[in-house]
């Protein structure tokens, strides 16, 4: 199809009123009418586009807004459905029992949300994907937790909590790459400045993790119900070295640079092949698994329900959810209701504190209205970049502050890609880990912080930068 050629700006009213209309419609969905996400998410995309018909905006450049967006969209499916095999091989092949076992005998209760957070660090710096992290070691997290009798909102917001902050710094991660090429930022100097925001808050995060595994922990794990568990998996599952080579691949292709997809799709076959040779599941069962998903028959509720998922159909609620939520940011992007509500904003830009806090409050906006971490990212950093370089500050001063609070905030967001796929893989909503991810929301906070108080907050030529909006040499002679 040929591009459309009609220039079309919307009136702020039209603009207003499509985002009022969202928030609204996501609040009844949420508060009133039990999470319809779906069904709300089609209202508000034929609504937005009715109006845009009716204020003049020609069907092409809608048709050209939506097929935009549909092609943002196929690389985030193809993750998804990959990851959702890849549970139901990781469980078959006794991988994720092994984990949960070896967990239950050797974790103390008390340590757990701490462990579990740093476990989810490393994993996700390797990997470069919170994403993977969640499915898969934060999948056998959860059943540790629940066996230790951890609260499994806590032990959902310890995964999300070190699974976001290792995605960001992990020089591997879609977004730690996409946060600097927006901002003109180079990589490793992006990676560098988020140790200053990040850093903290990881750490007064891990405090806190250990401050509640041990009020969690004031007496012991039920032992009787923790022995049955490990007696349960023991019969069920051969555990030994092989059904650790699922996850040894992933970290060993991930320092190798490979990309999620193949990395993803070489373990979770790696592992269908040990579920056939070791497990002696068979081809048309574990075809069947990876497909539909693994079904746990222990006998103990608690453990069939944990072990009862993945496959690939699994993933169809966050995947059909993806489809409508990327084709209306496809919209309201490229049909300039974006453009048009966040000019509106840079009069708030005034202080170099106040301009980080008008970033954060643009991304959290944005991951809210645009359901996608990747577009929050992209349009957050086209809109507050010039402001940045009339500041004189570095770009890895936009790009960090682009993370602090898009990248984190995302898996908080019921409706947001993120937030839909880490909630339906831990089991866990959105809603119920939020207050326990602490990470996710003490990131925004000491950005602020450190925005307000001037720290951190570099301009060209106070430090070495590979990257800067105008020469170093020019700067510094603007400075005699």
């Amino acid at each position: 199809m040929e591009e459309a050629k009609t220039m079309f700006r919307p009136k702020f009213w039209v603009a207003l009123t499509s985002m009022a209309f969202l928030i609204v419609a996501m609040c009844c969905a949420i508060f009133v009418t039990g999470q319809q996400l779906h069904i709300t998410m089609m209202i508000c995309l034929g609504f937005t586009m009715l109006l845009l018909a009716l204020t003049g905006c020609p069907y092409a450049v809608i048709e050209e807004a939506i097929i935009y967006g549909g092609k943002l969209l196929i690389p985030v499916l193809v993750i998804l459905y990959c990851i959702g095999a890849l549970m139901g091989s990781w469980i078959a092949s006794g991988t994720v029992p092994m984990v949960i076992y070896w967990g239950l005998k050797l974790i103390s209760p008390k340590i757990f949300l701490t462990t579990a957070c740093l476990a989810c660090i490393l994993t996700s710096m390797s990997t470069g994907s919170s994403w993977s992290t969640a499915g898969t070691v934060g999948v056998a997290l959860m059943g540790v937790g629940m066996g230790l009798g951890i609260n499994p909102a806590w032990t959902a917001g310890a995964v999300v909590s070190g699974a976001a902050f290792g995605d960001k710094m992990s020089p591997m991660s879609d977004t730690t790459n996409v946060a600097p090429a927006v901002a003109e930022a180079d990589l490793f100097d992006h990676i560098k400045a988020m140790c200053y925001t990040g850093g903290p808050a990881i750490v007064l995060a891990l405090i806190g993790f250990t401050v509640m595994g041990f009020s969690a922990a004031s007496g012991s794990a039920d032992n009787e119900a923790v022995e049955q568990i490990l007696s349960s998996l023991d019969g069920m599952f051969k555990m030994n070295f092989i059904e650790l080579i699922p996850i040894i691949l992933v970290l060993i292709l991930a320092i190798k640079h490979f990309p999620a997809f193949p990395t993803l799709l070489i373990s979770g076959l790696v592992a269908a092949v040990i579920a056939i040779l070791h497990q002696g599941v068979s081809i048309p069962d574990i075809m069947s698994i990876m497909q539909s998903g693994f079904v746990c028959k222990t006998g103990i509720s608690d453990i069939d329900k944990l072990l009862s998922r993945g496959g690939m159909f699994a993933m169809n609620y966050t995947a059909s959810l993806s489809v409508i939520v990327m084709v209306f940011g496809g919209v309201i992007e490229k049909c300039g209701i974006l453009d048009v509500l966040l000019e509106k904003i840079k009069g708030l830009t005034k202080t170099v504190g106040s301009l980080v806090l008008t970033t954060v409050l643009v991304e959290i906006a944005l991951n809210l209205v645009t359901a996608s971490q990747y577009m929050t990212l992209i349009l957050g950093g086209k809109l507050l970049m010039p402001v940045y370089r009339e500041k004189d500050l570095l770009p890895q001063c936009l790009s960090r502050t682009l993370e602090d609070s898009g990248t984190v905030t995302s898996p908080l967001i019921p409706w947001n890609l993120c937030g839909a796929f880490i909630g339906a893989a831990l089991g866990v909503n959105a809603f119920a880990y939020l207050p326990f991810a602490l990470f996710c929301w003490i990131c925004p906070l000491v950005a602020i912080l450190w925005g307000f108080l001037g720290k951190f907050q570099w301009k060209t030529g106070e430090i070495p930068s590979k990257k800067t909006y105008r020469p170093v040499e020019t700067a510094v002679e603007s400075e005699k």
